[in-house]
């Protein structure tokens, strides 16, 4: 196995023995062959260490779990857009935009034409099996015409269009300089398609431009075929509507070195026009003895646990304190009923970053909320935790202040479990006295300006989690 694949493949069943290298792919898929060949391709240029690969919605969703590079998880068909931003911040970086015919094709179309335009230097593989397999088997722009799928299940007739041959239409563009069609239903053509993603991948470490590489891959399962019936078909049915070869190659000149990002918050502010000054003369004094001017937070747990609106309720107790904050939202890409998590950044001035990947405070509703984010957190940081859910304390680094606080059972000793968001808001403010007590009522008593009946629970439970962190602390110190 190439050094360029993880040792263990890292799934949601953690599989033991030959399952930790079994992919989550069904029999007969080609994404795993063409995971190989472009491993395979990393791993002979030796660019390792400067890939970064880009999955979106789909099928290859989870390619972060096989490929041990920099990977970053892209929104459905923003794969190119995301791939530009890493190659334009960081010139030295090799990128990989990997995507299927449901995501580049359909709702990625804009994103795909303008990044091939463009013509800066990124490498594109496009794994093109004529269906939207990951989410049911519906129709994709690439659906053969007279294919049955879930939303053509007499066959795509001229009222659904024709399918859309994409690695002529990218070669129709200015800004490409190798465009091939390769397909991997036997030995003869998987030899091209490992040759052709190389090259792609090569034009790119050169600096020579933008490459494209259109895979025709099978689809077993929503065929209603076994394997080596799909490699059939592929070359029967699907040969004929998109002929294989180079579409075009064109001798090209080096890219002109461009600079790299700046990310001085100094001269961030200065681009943006921010002030470096207070919006609002409330009279509050910014937090800033203990994380400095710019903190950041991350409030995780399972969908329904209300990390989302006790985040939103810290960034405008923030605002309404006078300061700048930012709260961005995360529900997780990968399946229903993952980690839900929230970035907050407070800020003395202005928020430059709202992402916060290394927190100064988590709060974590749940046990693998706890796992995921415990370790991110920075050193001298705070973790806050809900001990009813996760009983067993957190392997951090040393130096963290952990706080395992009952939020679920404090919440039912109020009366009502679903406040026990407003429970860990209690304990952050308990655990860091960001701001005082009137500052984040002030906040919850507008948030419930059309439910006022609720505000004493919700009071109390706030008090209920301020006052359970300081009686932990207290009982650490005697």
């Amino acid at each position: 196995m190439t050094t360029v694949f993880y040792q263990r493949f890292d799934r949601h069943d953690h599989g033991a023995g030959l399952k930790a290298y079994a992919t989550h792919y069904c029999p007969g898929c080609g994404h795993g062959l063409v995971h190989k060949y472009l491993a395979q391709a990393i791993e002979s240029l030796g660019v390792q260490g400067r890939t970064v690969a880009i999955s979106p919605v789909g099928c290859a969703v989870f390619l972060h779990y096989y490929l041990d590079v920099g990977n970053s998880q892209a929104a459905h068909g923003r794969a190119p857009a995301v791939a530009l931003g890493h190659k334009l911040a960081n010139p030295d970086a090799v990128v990989v935009s990997y995507q299927g015919d449901g995501d580049l094709a359909s709702i990625g179309l804009a994103e795909i034409l303008q990044a091939a335009q463009l013509g800066v230097p990124i490498t594109v593989v496009f794994v093109n099996n004529a269906i939207y397999g990951m989410t049911g088997g519906q129709m994709a722009p690439t659906t053969l015409m007279g294919q049955r799928t879930a939303t053509t299940p007499h066959g795509r007739d001229r009222l659904a269009g024709s399918p859309l041959r994409m690695a002529e239409l990218i070669a129709q563009l200015d800004g490409p300089i190798y465009v091939e069609r390769v397909a991997l239903f036997d030995a003869k053509q998987r030899v091209k398609a490992e040759k052709a993603i190389l090259k792609a991948l090569r034009l790119q470490v050169e600096n020579k431009g933008f490459a494209f590489v259109e895979v025709l891959s099978e689809c077993p399962l929503h065929l209603g075929l076994t394997p080596l019936e799909a490699e059939k078909w592929v070359k029967e049915q699907m040969l004929p509507v998109f002929p294989l070869g180079v579409k075009k190659d064109v001798a090209a000149e080096a890219w002109p070195a461009w600079p790299p990002a700046v990310f001085d918050p100094g001269r961030v502010a200065q681009v943006i026009g921010a002030a470096g000054e207070r919006t609002a003369a409330s009279g509050a004094v910014f937090p800033a003895d203990r994380f400095g001017s710019d903190i950041g937070l991350k409030l995780a747990g399972a969908g329904g646990d209300g990390a989302q609106t006790a985040a939103m309720l810290i960034t405008r107790t923030a605002i309404q304190e006078g300061f700048d904050s930012t709260h961005i939202p995360s529900y997780g890409p990968e399946s229903r009923g993952g980690t839900s998590y929230a970035d907050v950044r407070l800020a003395e001035g202005e928020v430059l970053s709202p992402a916060v990947p290394n927190p100064h405070v988590l709060v974590a509703f749940n046990a693998p909320s706890l796992a995921k984010f415990a370790p991110s957190v920075v050193p001298g940081g705070i973790v806050i935790y809900d001990s009813s859910v996760a009983p067993e304390p957190p392997q951090v680094t040393a130096g963290l202040e952990v706080l395992p606080v009952p939020f679920a059972e404090i919440a039912k000793g109020v009366g009502r479990l679903l406040i026990k968001n407003i429970v860990a808001l209690g304990a952050l403010q308990g655990a860091t006295g960001f701001f005082p007590d009137s500052a984040y009522l002030a906040a919850l008593r507008l948030a419930l300006k059309d439910k006022a009946a609720l505000l004493p629970l919700n009071e109390q439970a706030f008090a209920g989690g301020r006052d359970a962190v300081a009686a932990l602390r207290a009982r650490r110190a005697s």
